[in-house]
């Protein structure tokens, strides 16, 4: 079954992008049909990183969103879109006048929305008054980034004040700052920044590489242990007696959309392109 994957937060600067980076690369890595949307317009990030794989779309624009859809209805695919920030509005919206929920539950496309926090009241209010929106509607996953703040009491104030308290969270670590500022700078995924050497990295060194595998296994982790007890109908070990994944053949039209295709192990040097 397909999954759409929501990342987003309307707060600015609380790791949105890194998530929908860890989260792209996970599936990549696991060999699961992938599509990435990037609907920051000011801060386009998974079209950055992966563009093999990804398609910059508008939020406020009906035809841009309905995208999100159609391309979990033509493959099971997980789809990750990541939000800019002040995009609720946008995003409601897109989900109401379309019944959007009402459209996954008749076709079987489950729909997930990581909100990102960091540590400070702003933060939690909007995360608050998110649930209290959409908590009954999607699968709402509030991710503590600890990239962005080591006390998430506040976030626990306002959660048991509305009532939110037992709401699914997931503790996202702290990459060093100075080893994802060059990551980012270089433009590596995190699979390449914790795999290739020094000489194809532009610079990171043995001890930077070991620090990007730690992070991304703790992250994984936690990343698994969720997608293992909250996303139905998803199988988080591949099975090594499962039938090959079927390329998904491109969509002849005048403007080009998503390409959903067997993904490339990460170990190989080919990289799938957009026709």
């Amino acid at each position: 079954m397909s999954s759409i994957h929501f990342v987003g937060g309307e707060k600015g600067g609380v790791g949105k992008s890194v998530f929908s980076r860890l989260l792209s690369q996970y599936f990549l890595d696991h060999q699961w049909l992938y599509a990435g949307f990037d609907a920051d317009q000011s801060h386009g990030t998974l079209t950055r990183f992966y563009p093999e794989f990804t398609k910059a779309i508008r939020l406020d624009d009906f035809e841009g969103a309905d995208q999100i859809m159609e391309t979990a209805l033509g493959d099971e695919v997980n789809v990750v879109v990541d939000l800019p920030a002040q995009s609720e509005r946008f995003l409601t919206r897109w989900l109401e006048d379309n019944d959007v929920a009402g459209l996954c539950a008749d076709t079987g496309v489950a729909v997930h929305f990581w909100y990102l926090v960091d540590d400070g009241r702003d933060s939690a209010s909007l995360a608050q008054a998110f649930l209290s929106r959409f908590g009954q509607q999607l699968n709402v996953t509030l991710v503590r980034n600890h990239g962005r703040g080591e006390d998430f009491s506040l976030l626990d104030e306002q959660l048991e004040g509305a009532g939110f308290l037992g709401a699914n969270t997931l503790d996202l670590p702290a990459l060093h700052a100075n080893t994802m500022r060059k990551i980012d700078r270089t433009n590596l995924n995190f699979w390449a920044a914790s795999n290739l050497e020094q000489g194809l990295t532009d610079g990171l060194t043995l001890m930077e590489r070991q620090r990007v595998r730690v992070w991304k296994r703790k992250a994984e982790a936690q990343l698994e242990r969720h997608l293992e007890r909250q996303l139905e109908g998803l199988t988080v070990q591949a099975s090594p007696q499962a039938e090959p994944l079927i390329q998904a053949e491109p969509v002849a039209q005048a403007e080009p959309s998503v390409q959903t295709q067997q993904i490339v192990p990460p170990n190989t040097s080919q990289t799938p392109e957009f026709n």
